[in-house]
């Protein structure tokens, strides 16, 4: 069985150029010969900020760069034909593409509606801090720029659960609006803030049948009119899951594809995490968070880090099947709402936890390979300088775990600063087999046992960090080194 690696194909603050579908048609060859296996692309559809929008303020799902809206044709990564031509590039290439779905709220509203409203406490949104009283929302969603094309479905106050201003007063506030529908919150399943299914924007109302309908239209359209083969579900801790049981399951028949899908539940409670997957009877995938949170504890502890427990309540562990494992995404990247970065010393030792061991389906992000450099207000309101540079050795570490990091895994997590594991090989992967050492403080070394078939072979350090040549003793074993705060993987001398 191969190794699988899928890398997230952006970061927030990719240049406002157009050019992204572009690139990935130009970087599929190099993708795939470096071990990457499945693209995650952002959100395709128009946002409300146009051709600067990230993809995740919604504002038209149907226009995937066609229309003249929202001050550009184009979106920020490029037009529909550049998008349609680089996810069949990559196709083509043997690379699968997953689809990055944006639909627990909307954006950008072409007209206001006058609508009953209640506000309710943002710290509780179970309880109303008032009666109801008309507003001023922005709830009407016409797409002028599209005319009715490919749907003619109209957006009003009757699809959204809530909203954040009130346009006659100014203000801003959580709105509970009074719809046919029912006042308040779907049953979500995140209780944060009493009730979590409010997030931003105007919220869309998945008790309104011809929403859910509308949505199912647009997913057949979607996929018929860019060949994705998977699918990336953001924000589903605000969205009641018997909308996503409903749509994924019309979504597959209608597809007659598997469309593998990992959804975006961010809770650092793995017992939350692994609920969710019960709830969803197991039809998605999702993100490690409480591993992100551990390597972001430990690139910040140095050496005060246990090593031993890196993989403690995580999900990988709990659910390995089902395990996306990250070191970094586009909201935890400096700046962002969840940021909690990895510090760059610490990455290479991030990437070889996920990318060596037998458990998870490992994501790398746009940054960590080609590196980057971006301007965005900080906390404290003022503008600051990131610059973020590739993660070393990460190429080296990506063909390891495509070409060697096969068969038995033998753990060594024996000591609070130096850990390390083997990895004996398979029959399928010509050379295959190799051994991890990680030190987050001295120089370390671990003896390990690699396996008697290994006897007498020569490993050296595929990172080039430690030039030592080590030879396998006839039991299987061997001494492994590591220099101070850094990762070493030994394999077979080619």
């Amino acid at each position: 069985m191969e190794n699988y690696t899928m890398m997230q194909f952006f970061g927030w603050y990719y240049p406002t150029d157009g050019s992204l579908w572009n690139r990935l048609k130009d970087q599929t060859g190099y993708l795939k010969d470096l071990g990457v296996d499945a693209i995650w692309l952002p959100p395709a559809h128009k946002g409300a900020a146009g051709g600067y929008s990230v993809g995740y303020d919604s504002y038209d799902i149907y226009d995937l760069g066609e229309f003249d809206q929202k001050g550009s044709v184009r979106t920020k990564y490029g037009t529909k034909q550049e998008l349609i031509d680089a996810v069949k590039t990559a196709r083509d290439a043997g690379l699968n593409v997953y689809a990055d779905i944006v639909l627990n709220h909307m954006s950008g509203a072409d007209e206001t509606e006058k609508v009953m409203a209640r506000k309710v406490n943002p710290d509780n949104r179970n309880e109303f801090i008032s009666d109801a009283y008309e507003i001023e929302a922005f709830t009407k969603f016409t797409f002028p720029g599209r005319g009715g094309q490919h749907s003619n479905f109209i957006w009003d106050h009757q699809c959204f659960t809530g909203v954040d201003y009130d346009q006659k007063t100014q203000e801003t506030a959580i709105y509970s609006i009074q719809n046919q529908y029912g006042e308040g919150w779907e049953d979500v399943f995140d209780d944060e803030n009493g009730n979590y299914d409010y997030l931003m924007a105007a919220d869309i109302d998945f008790r309104n049948p011809a929403v859910r309908e509308e949505l199912k239209r647009w997913g057949k359209w979607f996929l018929a009119t860019v060949p994705y083969n998977g699918l990336r579900l953001d924000a589903v801790k605000h969205i009641e899951p018997g909308f996503y049981h409903e749509w994924l399951d019309y979504m597959r028949n209608e597809t007659g594809k598997e469309l593998f899908t990992v959804a975006e539940y961010w809770s650092y409670d793995v017992g939350t995490l692994q609920a969710y997957i019960d709830r969803m009877d197991g039809k998605v995938s999702l993100f490690d968070a409480p591993l992100h949170l551990n390597l972001h504890n430990a690139s910040s502890g140095g050496s005060g880090y246990d090593m031993r427990t890196i993989f403690d309540n995580t999900l990988v562990v709990a659910n390995p099947l089902l395990a996306v494992t990250l070191v970094e995404n586009h909201d935890t990247q400096p700046l962002q709402s969840l940021a909690m970065p990895v510090e760059q010393w610490f990455k290479p030792i991030s990437y070889a936890l996920i990318l060596l061991r037998e458990a998870g389906y490992p994501c790398i992000f746009y940054p960590d390979m080609y590196g980057t450099k971006y301007t965005g207000k900080g906390d404290d309101g003022n503008d600051h300088e990131v610059i973020i540079e590739p993660c070393e050795g990460l190429e080296a570490l990506l063909y390891a775990r495509k070409n060697v990091a096969y068969g038995m895994q033998r753990d060594y997590f024996d000591h609070p600063n130096c850990i390390g594991w083997t990895r004996e090989g398979d029959g399928d992967h010509e050379n295959s087999g190799c051994a991890v050492v990680i030190s987050n403080g001295d120089e370390g070394s671990k003896s390990m046992e690699i396996g008697k078939l290994h006897a007498g072979k020569t490993f050296v350090d595929y990172l080039g960090k430690h030039d030592a040549e080590i030879v396998i003793d006839e039991n299987g074993w061997a001494e492994f080194y590591c220099r101070a705060g850094s990762v070493s993987v030994w394999a077979i001398k080619n």
